[in-house]
């Protein structure tokens, strides 16, 4: 048998590139794929609902069992690869294997960033990123009374916070900037997904300062610079991710902020690809999914024989949490040279923003109803000229193509 095409991380970048495979050249080489998690891939996005109790775990993976066997992928998975020997191209797992490849894709995503405050060492602190997470939390949560503080106010925390309060715990969601999503939002859309987010039952404290994890070998609270207390049984850091490149380091490769590719998604081995959170291109680092799939697509494309390229992507940003709806794509600050188009319902709780430069549409904000963001990525994605639908952009696609 040839020597198989080997992904290591099963996560939702590894998961696409199987998909993307199948429909391409997937049979040209046997596939497998390695996974740290004894889970087959699931969707991260769903963990806040599966933290709430709305959802299984189950329900949040991403192919079932028999979807991987129909395709001819192995997988093995609970045991992570350990080293790369790239001289000898195989896998040394953690228990001892070795498994060759022909090529290798590292899908190692990333691991939650953990702030350096004293006490952060102490029983009850948790991150969340994965379903050890989400497990552990609702360990911590089952006790009646039980406060929780999440440290975060980006994507992550929100859902968190969305989550804990979903599974009835008293919830506080502190964040150091002045508004909630500061990169994604401009203010009043950051405004109405505060209100969204208290609504649910999370207190939220902006402007807020963490100074320190009280507690006398278990978490009691968070200290704030300001000198408050917020009382806590449970301490919860979302604050960010940062790519998993030990793996690659340790082989050699090179390795920036995240594992350093070109616009063929290759490392400095041509034997061996990165995508999804993991790797870095032109510099850039994505923390997000969707350029995950747009990566995999074009992998896809180049082990089926294509001369495709990946010339990087437009940030774009969903919110989906127990029914709060927020998509951002794009450039958002404005500034210079940019015009704002704005309809907003405060009653209805809508809010759009479309920021127009040059003749294009350059960024987008929505709230509460998101399902044109697709449609307005692409334009941005597209650069399109507007100049024909602008009177009916803001009113979506159905009349921008009425109008066109």
């Amino acid at each position: 048998m040839a020597a198989p095409l080997l992904i290591v991380g099963n996560g939702m970048a590894a998961a696409r590139l199987c998909e993307e495979l199948s429909a391409r050249a997937l049979g040209r080489h046997p596939v497998c794929v390695i996974g740290a998690e004894p889970h087959l891939a699931y969707n991260r996005v769903l963990l806040s609902e599966v933290l709430a109790g709305r959802m299984r775990a189950e329900e949040a993976q991403m192919k079932p069992a028999r979807w991987w066997r129909d395709m001819g992928v192995t997988l093995q998975y609970g045991t992570p690869v350990a080293a790369i020997d790239r001289a000898g191209r195989a896998a040394v797992l953690a228990d001892g294997r070795r498994l060759r490849y022909a090529r290798l894709v590292l899908a190692t995503g990333s691991s939650p960033i953990r702030l350096p405050l004293p006490g952060m060492d102490l029983d009850g602190v948790h991150t969340f990123r994965d379903l050890a997470d989400v497990e552990a939390l609702l360990a911590a949560a089952h006790r009646p009374g039980t406060r929780a503080v999440v440290i975060g106010g980006g994507l992550l925390g929100i859902e968190a916070a969305a989550g804990l309060a979903g599974a009835g715990v008293d919830t506080t969601l502190v964040h150091l900037m002045d508004r909630l999503m500061e990169r994604q939002l401009d203010a009043p859309a950051a405004a109405l997904l505060r209100q969204a987010v208290e609504a649910r039952g999370v207190k939220v404290e902006l402007s807020a300062f963490s100074d320190a994890v009280a507690g006398a070998g278990r978490v009691e609270g968070l200290r704030l610079k300001d000198g408050r207390t917020l009382p806590a049984d449970l301490l919860v850091v979302a604050c960010g991710v940062a790519p998993n490149c030990d793996l690659a380091r340790a082989a050699g490769l090179k390795v920036g902020r995240g594992i350093e590719v070109d616009d063929t998604l290759a490392t400095s081995d041509p034997a061996i690809f990165a995508i999804g959170e993991c790797c870095e291109h032109r510099g850039v680092t994505y923390g997000l999914v969707a350029p995950a799939y747009e990566q995999a697509a074009v992998l896809a494309q180049r082990l089926a024989g294509a001369d495709a390229r990946y010339g990087g992507s437009v940030v774009s940003t969903n919110l989906k949490v127990s029914g709060v709806h927020v998509f951002s794509a794009g450039d958002v600050a404005g500034g210079e040279g940019a015009e704002d188009i704005v309809l907003a319902d405060r009653r209805l709780g809508l809010y759009r923003r479309l920021v127009i430069r040059d003749g294009a549409l350059v960024g987008a904000v929505l709230f509460g109803d998101t399902a044109d963001g697709p449609f307005y990525l692409d334009l941005i994605t597209r650069r399109t000229p507007i100049a024909t639908v602008r009177a009916e952009l803001a009113f979506g696609r159905l009349a921008a193509a009425a109008a066109a």
